[in-house]
């Protein structure tokens, strides 16, 4: 569901009922007269609709994570911020950037509409920048022919599912994080996708080397083992970025409060 432009509709609706009255028929109604319904329920929310249309646009929205892709530093049932203007100010709807700002780095955790799919939105820490070349062997990262340095941490327990994954910290240019890895996991990627770009790839038994296209970024999951990312479906154009991520709000394993409720959660970002 394109919810901008739902926004977007209703911005344009509500202001023209909210400029029709204001113009013409608040003149012609009688002093003191309630006002339509039309006004009551369509012109008087055009102020609200604008100030969220704005804000969601071009300064921060929010976003719940639905899958465990991104563990331990996302969780499922975690709501989160997105900064809107940190890689540039995009047109909403039209996605146009027309104010250039800065550029992915290296450890920046991003949300961007999948390249399969642009409809829906995706969630992943930036690996490779334009032109780097990425190598994913053995569970191992090497970026332009320096592996990635990792320290070893506790084991991860997954506690929806009560088992353990291999934890380690990873460090990414300044950005220090946590991945994790699974002991039974294979290294290869036997469902890789035909996507665009896919001849800049490898892929072996070990896993996949990838030279990253200019104007595209490459894209990897902190639960390495359990995420679909750019090992699978490619490489991530400049054009569907929506933002980076930088805030957890809020985290409910279940809709309907109190249960799942986890007030530990919040602020809690890495």
């Amino acid at each position: 569901m394109n919810f901008a432009l739902i926004l977007f509709v209703l911005c344009v609706a509500t202001g023209i009922l909210w400029g029709l009255d204001k113009a013409v028929f608040a003149k012609q109604r009688p002093a003191g007269a309630p006002d339509p319904w039309w006004v009551e329920y369509g012109a008087s929310f055009f102020p609200v609709i604008i100030v969220v249309f704005t804000l969601r646009s071009f300064v921060v929205e929010p976003f719940r994570i639905p899958s465990g892709s991104m563990i331990p530093t996302l969780l499922v049932g975690d709501f989160i911020l997105v900064n809107k203007f940190t890689y540039g100010i995009r047109l909403p709807v039209l996605n146009t950037k027309v104010v250039e700002m800065n550029s992915p780095q290296r450890g920046d955790v991003m949300v961007f509409r999948y390249p399969a799919d642009p409809t829906v939105d995706y969630i992943k820490r930036v690996v490779g920048l334009p032109g780097d070349k990425i190598v994913y062997q053995n569970k191992r990262l090497t970026i332009n022919g320096v592996e990635v340095p990792v320290k070893a941490q506790d084991d991860y327990l997954h506690k929806d599912r009560a088992y353990y994954s291999k934890r380690f910290q990873e460090t990414l240019g300044e950005v220090e994080h946590s991945i994790l890895n699974d002991r039974d996991a294979r290294a290869d990627v036997p469902m890789a996708l035909d996507f665009p770009g896919r001849e800049n790839c490898v892929y072996n038994h070990e896993g996949v080397r990838c030279e990253v296209p200019a104007g595209h970024y490459f894209m990897l999951g902190d639960n390495r083992d359990q995420s679909a990312d750019s090992r699978v479906w490619g490489f991530v154009p400049d054009a569907n970025i929506v933002g980076k991520a930088f805030f957890v709000w809020f985290h409910a394993d279940a809709i309907v409060p109190p249960k799942g409720i986890d007030f530990g959660r919040i602020g809690s970002f890495r």
